[in-house]
């Protein structure tokens, strides 16, 4: 049965994945994207998936925009918390901007964003809510204080949630991706590369469709039972 589904941060990297897939799966997606028009452009003239620009760290800019998806596409029923940023620096060196730009894009985007699909949700009497976390979320990461600070967050979110949702038919689960295939993982220097697959037990990076096939899972009616779960997608290197 095909439903409307958000992801944010859909337009590039695993959240592109994450749309194409769902939209394969029958859904009718709308991709979010903060800034660059050019690549949403082109994603949209790649697979037909509508964009919408808005940040997700401003609560009434994603009132706005979740207002304009349900207008065009109809009521959401998924809601893939996808969009993250990254402002790395040891904690000495850390500045309170670092701080906030990624506490309000990666944990409080996930608060603005759900919480303006929430009442629709329980009205209908479904919903499917999957965050994205991270590897770095569950163990830590030098220089990343800020990142993992909200990406932990993250998981306590889904399983705080979970229970207010569970009663009313909505489901919110969250996936920790490991190092993934994506054109930022790919950029970095190849020693670097080959020290971060060195601590990968299947011995090579994930792909963004792995973590699309979870997302999807997650999505479907098939999961209905599964709700407060942290799926783990990492290859191994870090074992919750």
């Amino acid at each position: 049965m095909g439903r409307v589904a958000i992801v944010t941060g859909g337009s590039r990297g695993i959240g592109a994945s994450i749309s194409r897939a769902l939209k394969e799966a029958g859904h009718e997606v709308a991709a979010t994207y903060g800034g660059n028009d050019e690549a949403a452009k082109a994603f949209t003239d790649e697979t037909g998936i509508r964009t919408f620009k808005f940040d997700v760290g401003n609560y009434e800019a994603c009132k706005s925009g979740v207002g304009e998806v349900e207008g065009a596409l109809g009521p959401v029923e998924i809601l893939v918390n996808n969009a993250g940023i990254t402002r790395d620096a040891p904690f000495h060196k850390m500045t309170p901007q670092q701080w906030s730009e990624v506490l309000d894009t990666n944990l409080t985007g996930v608060f603005n964003m759900t919480h303006n699909v929430w009442d629709g949700m329980r009205e209908r009497g479904f919903g499917r809510v999957i965050n994205i976390s991270s590897i770095n979320g569950q163990k830590g990461q030098f220089g990343q204080v800020n990142y993992a600070a909200a990406k932990a967050g993250d998981i306590g979110f889904t399983k705080a949630l979970s229970l207010e949702g569970a009663r009313k038919g909505i489901t919110v689960n969250v996936v920790c991706p490991g190092y993934i295939a994506t054109d930022m993982v790919k950029a970095v220097p190849e020693k670097v590369r080959e020290q971060i697959v060195a601590q990968i037990p299947v011995g090579r990076l994930g792909e963004p469709d792995e973590i699309a096939r979870c997302v999807t899972f997650l999505a479907s009616d098939d999961s209905g039972f599964i709700t407060g779960a942290t799926l783990t997608a990492n290859g191994g290197q870090y074992l919750a």
